[in-house]
């Protein structure tokens, strides 16, 4: 099959590689201790009480050391998943002026500064390893402005107590450090036992005030006081650490230390059954031992579902298939069936989901498990049995209903013969599904030729099993043209086939003989998702080897790709924008609108919220809110959804700032007037891809609320970075209004420089399109 090399026309925009940090914005938190051996009891009671006391919450936890043995770090790492170990400078602080350097508490004083050294984190909280967290922590986490702690209780406001800092970006730098050195250096400070005396020598009382309860000192319950009931943190400073025998006057203040002195196994014991939301990483790290220890199969349910959240779906496998499962324990055989069909074990998985189908709660969801796989296999009769049986258990069930609609659709008539016809595999998404995705194969098509009929086009479903009968319907046609969208993501529609969203094996993958054409397909990974799988990377492999082109829709995608495949097929790797960023060029007699309606459209977005947000939701909607306000003295400010989903943003402002939006249902409307509205809005502001690459495509101003990587590659891609704002930035609102408010001055001269954007985009696809037409002819 001949390949041809890539134009010179498309040439990658010189940039350094960023990290998706880099890219999206989203805080880095980490917690961090100075850990030696005598205090190491102390520290092994805090990691086991923060774990208690925020079973959501799972941070880097930065280990200072300078002494600690091979078996102690062993200690610390099987109470925390994330543990970053740094060994401290302990010359670097020799040519301090000290007092007695033999006191533990001086010696920490120094070395505790160099967690002003860390550099990968923009929100560092510290915790003394003689402190035990007591509640809940997420006023700390929320946090975003300068270099917070709690005034000392014996010496003042003036002077913040040691133990507990939260220390923002602005002090982990280099020129603060200096000051710190210098300070030090000069003698000119006060250290002992109370306080952090070079520290506090050099903020000079300026620092914010934290209410006593997130770092509250034994000292005040002396005569035996009990621990008041809305202590966060409690601080056992003094010489007498409880586990050396502690205190006399402070019984109350012990026992709330002892609850967390627990063996391994009682910890997790105690941590797996605390109530609400674990987080993924803490389940998985206490939740394994647990089940090898006991053989719970609900703990091993639990585990396994925080596999399947995070994509690791072998794992849920494994994990599963290592516990002896009652017959009548119908969630933990859901939960596996969901393992088996993720990793395409599609017959261990209709056993499982059909002994979940006995019990009246896990019914519906089993019901639409067994739908799906049928579905996924091409039999639309089964399909529509199971999703009807499921409904029948609950006729709201979102999942049965979904999958009884597409199992009863009508497929369209093809019209065309197979040799005229390109075989297209993508998305196709339902109605009322995202409206982005929606768009997106009639788009691809669009940039082959303006007829999108099935008289050119032969659909294949990515979703659906790619078997004998499909692969021979392929080789019938005169190529074959995967795209668009992200489809190399790998939780969507997960499989074990190819561990993307194409359900296709290798064997059939290596059948087709036919030209292929991988047309402007994404790499969709958030910010803090990864590709664990090796069977991704062989799959990914082989689909570069057998194709005649392969174009990826921006430079972000193409790095991110290229580092999974041999050094040989990098040049293969090429860039093609998503069409929908040309949409102008491609829809026949496209006539840009005389007048635009006065509204600026709102998109945000919510599938995977986590890791969109991070710790910031809160103040992301507030940032909205205010945008809100003063964006509507421009123009009126709707709500744009792309999937029901999205219309979130409208009920949260109503409810916690007042706000109130008309929403557009976008997954409602067809392509024509996905297209009509965004050309006729004088900007978009979005979150989702397509809700900044639609509206460019057809001509209107774009600014992007960027909380995935993608969003950013496609604004270094036109070479507008300012288009975007990252929903982490300190100063959202205010750079929203002000950038929209740039945008909007002079709306002619805006419109115009997207026009320019995206003729080079057109140069691109123009390029490609005539080596597309000597690969698969026409």
């Amino acid at each position: 099959m001949t390949t041809t090399s890539p134009s010179p026309a498309v040439t990658p925009l010189a940039a350094a590689p960023l990290t998706a940090h880099d890219l999206t914005g989203k805080r880095r938190i980490a917690f961090a201790s100075y850990v030696d051996e005598n205090y190491l009891p102390g520290f092994l009671v805090l990691l086991r009480s923060l774990a208690l006391s925020n079973p959501s919450v799972c941070e880097d936890f930065v280990v200072l050391y300078d002494d600690l043995r091979p078996g102690s770090i062993a200690k610390i790492r099987d109470l925390h998943p994330r543990i970053v170990l740094r060994r401290v400078d302990t010359e670097h602080y020799d040519s301090y002026k000290k007092g007695d350097q033999d006191n533990y508490l001086v010696r920490k004083a120094y070395f505790i500064l160099d967690v002003f050294r860390l550099r990968e984190y923009d929100t560092v909280i510290t915790l003394d390893t003689d402190m035990v967290v007591l509640g809940d922590l997420g006023e700390l986490l929320k946090l975003r402005e300068g270099l917070a702690a709690v005034s000392q209780f014996f010496y003042g406001q003036h002077k913040l107590n040691s133990g507990l800092l939260v220390i923002q970006r602005e002090y982990l730098s280099d020129e603060f450090c200096a000051k710190l050195d210098a300070t030090g250096r000069s003698g000119d400070y006060e250290l002992d036992k109370h306080d952090q005396g070079i520290l506090n020598a050099v903020l000079d009382g300026d620092f914010v005030r934290l209410d006593p309860r997130y770092n509250f000192v034994k000292r005040r319950l002396s005569g035996d006081l009990p621990v008041p009931e809305d202590t966060a943190i409690l601080h056992f400073t003094g010489r007498h650490k409880p586990w050396q025998g502690g205190e006399a006057g402070y019984s109350q203040a012990e026992d709330r230390w002892r609850e967390f002195d627990l063996s391994d196994a009682d910890f997790h014991a105690e941590y797996l059954s605390r109530p609400g939301g674990l987080h993924h990483d803490l389940l998985v790290h206490f939740g394994t031992p647990h089940v090898a220890r006991t053989g719970d199969v609900e703990v091993a349910r639990k585990v396994a579902a925080a596999h399947i959240s995070a994509g690791d779906y072998q794992d849920a496998v494994d994990v599963m298939s290592s516990v002896r499962i009652p017959l009548d324990e119908a969630w933990p055989h859901e939960v596996f069936g969901h393992a088996l069909m993720s990793v395409s074990r599609y017959d261990e998985a209709r056993t499982q989901l059909l002994l979940a189908t006995a019990a009246p709660n896990r019914a519906a969801t089993a019901y639409a498990r067994l739908a799906q796989m049928a579905w996924v296999h091409g039999d639309n009769s089964g399909a529509l049995k199971y999703a009807t049986s499921g409904m029948s258990v609950d006729i709201t069930h979102r999942s049965s209903r979904l999958w009884a609609q597409r199992a009863s659709a009508v497929p369209a008539q093809e019209q065309g013969s197979a040799d005229d016809q390109l075989a297209h595999v993508a998305f196709y998404m339902d109605r009322q599904g995202n409206a982005g995705d929606k768009l997106l194969p009639e788009s691809v098509r669009l940039a082959f030729g303006p007829d999108v009929t099935s008289r050119r086009w032969h659909q294949v479903h990515a979703h659906r099993l790619f078997d004998e009968s499909a692969l021979q319907r392929v080789n019938r046609r005169r190529g074959l043209v995967i795209g668009g969208g992200g489809l190399f993501i790998p939780d969507t529609m997960p499989n074990g086939n190819s561990a993307w969203q194409w359900n296709v094996p290798d064997d059939l993958l290596n059948g087709i003989d036919v030209p292929i054409a991988v047309f402007a397909v994404g790499f969709n990974a958030f910010d803090g998702q990864s590709y664990r799988a090796g069977r991704f990377r062989e799959s990914l492999r082989l689909l570069v080897e057998k194709s005649s082109f392969f174009g990826l829709r921006n430079h972000g995608s193409i790095e991110k790709v290229r580092a999974m495949l041999p050094s040989h097929l990098h040049d293969k790797v090429r860039f093609q924008p998503c069409p929908t960023t040309v949409m102008r060029q491609l829809v026949t007699g496209w006539q840009d609108p005389a007048e635009r309606d006065d509204t600026i459209l709102i998109n945000a977005a919510y599938d995977r919220a986590g890791l969109r947000f991070g710790h910031d939701y809160g103040y992301f909607l507030s940032q909205m809110a205010q945008a809100v306000r003063d964006l509507g003295k421009l123009a009126e400010v709707r709500c744009v959804a792309h999937s029901l989903d999205d219309e979130k943003i409208v009920f949260d402002l109503r409810r916690e700032h007042g706000i109130s939006m008309p929403v557009i249902p976008m997954y409602d409307f067809d392509n024509d007037e996905i297209r009509d509205l965004y050309a006729r809005t004088k900007l978009v502001i979005g979150m989702r891809g397509h809700a900044g690459m639609i509206p460019f495509g057809v001509g209107t101003p774009i600014i992007s609320l960027i909380s995935h990587p993608k969003m950013a590659y496609f604004l270094r891609d036109i070479e507008r970075p300012e288009w975007g704002v990252s929903v982490h930035d300190r100063h959202l609102a205010a750079r929203l209004v002000e950038r929209a408010g740039d945008l909007l001055a002079d709306h002619a001269a805006t419109v115009a420089d997207v026009h320019g954007r995206q003729q080079e985009l057109w140069k691109t696809t123009e390029a490609n399109a005539a080596d597309l037409r000597v690969i698969l002819g026409g």
